[in-house]
């Protein structure tokens, strides 16, 4: 068994000075509906939640990145942040075989200026 770490740490204003700026070309672009129902519930914390999501795809690709032929096969979108019915975040892969993956766990976490998540694989 083999077991792949994936980390990011981003600061939450890049990504309110991204949607402020871009809107939803950069929504949609990075965020599924799913994911975007979830950050726009969530009022005025609505952009650590954003970050946070970014950082946990970032987080995702960092530890999928040895089980891919080509690192751009997969974009924003194929990686999902959701939460399991516990509130704790999970991951989904959407329109790409990650089916070697035997187990993978996430933690994202933030605070008033950055948000950080902690992808482990094992496959």
């Amino acid at each position: 068994m083999q077991i792949n770490c994936g980390t990011d740490i981003i600061e939450i204003g890049r990504i309110e000075e991204a949607i402020e700026e871009l809107g939803d070309k950069f929504i949609s672009r990075v965020f599924t509906k799913k994911e975007i129902e979830y950050c726009e519930g969530k009022n005025n914390a609505k952009y650590e939640h954003y970050a946070g999501r970014f950082a946990a795809k970032e987080a995702a690709f960092k530890a999928i990145s040895k089980l891919l032929e080509d690192k751009y096969s997969i974009n924003w979108k194929n990686i999902e942040v959701e939460n399991d019915e516990d509130g704790r975040p999970k991951i989904n892969f959407i329109d790409i075989d990650m089916s070697k993956i035997e187990k993978i766990d996430i933690s994202i976490s933030h605070c008033k200026q950055y948000a950080t998540a902690n992808v482990i694989i094992a496959y």
